[in-house]
């Protein structure tokens, strides 16, 4: 029997996955999850062998989701169920840790081949995922090249010492925004915390045009 947990902050797909799911005699799904933080407490309560996550969801975004399990050692294997398509998303989500990437709209007969693919120790990308994954591997971009010009002036203000919340209010923005930025660019730099994204922006020679 495959254990399954699935986390996707919108109720309707979640049910419509369970619904789909439990059509299948060796799945079983034994939990659900509505947003990040929740996906990471139940997980590492429930122990499934398959997550079946989506990357946007309040409190935790999926890759979030990945690194606090990876670094919890959980041993549940991760298939992203995601609406974004874009190459960071999906490079992010990948060196996160997710053994599959599956588009929301992908037929039931495809999602049910993943999980007892990647339930079995392999991995499975859809074709359209695993063509932008290889093009972005075989012409990689520098971080400088993927930044915003907000994330540019967040990174500015994070090598100046700035809070979160002192960044809110230099931007104008909501704090909320200003955590997803940082999350941005700590997935972007490869980094484990803030003073790692400065390092590392420093190092490659990045922050000057960020703090300018």
């Amino acid at each position: 029997m495959i254990r399954i947990l699935v986390a996707d902050d919108h109720p309707i797909v979640r049910d419509g996955l369970v619904a789909i799911l439990s059509t299948q005699a060796d799945f079983a799904v034994v939990g659900e999850a509505g947003d990040g933080a929740d996906a990471v407490q139940k997980v590492l309560a429930l122990q499934p062998d398959i997550v079946l996550l989506d990357l946007a969801m309040p409190q935790l975004d999926g890759v979030a989701v990945l690194q606090h399990l990876a670094a919890a050692g959980s041993l549940a294997r991760a298939i992203v169920f995601t609406a974004y398509d874009t190459d960071e998303r999906i490079v992010g989500a990948v060196k996160a840790g997710a053994q599959g990437y599956l588009l929301k709209g992908t037929p039931r007969d495809e999602i049910f081949r993943a999980i007892r693919i990647v339930y079995a120790g392999g991995s499975l990308l859809e074709p359209l995922v695993a063509s932008k994954l290889l093009r972005r591997v075989s012409h990689p971009t520098s971080a400088l090249t993927e930044l915003t010009p907000r994330e540019h002036q967040v990174l500015g203000l994070l090598a100046r010492g700035f809070a979160n919340k002192a960044i809110a209010r230099e931007l104008t923005i909501s704090e909320r925004t200003v955590k997803f930025h940082v999350t941005a660019l700590m997935r972007k730099f490869g980094a484990g915390n803030r003073t790692e994204v400065v390092t590392l922006a420093a190092q490659q020679g990045i922050l000057h045009l960020a703090s300018s």
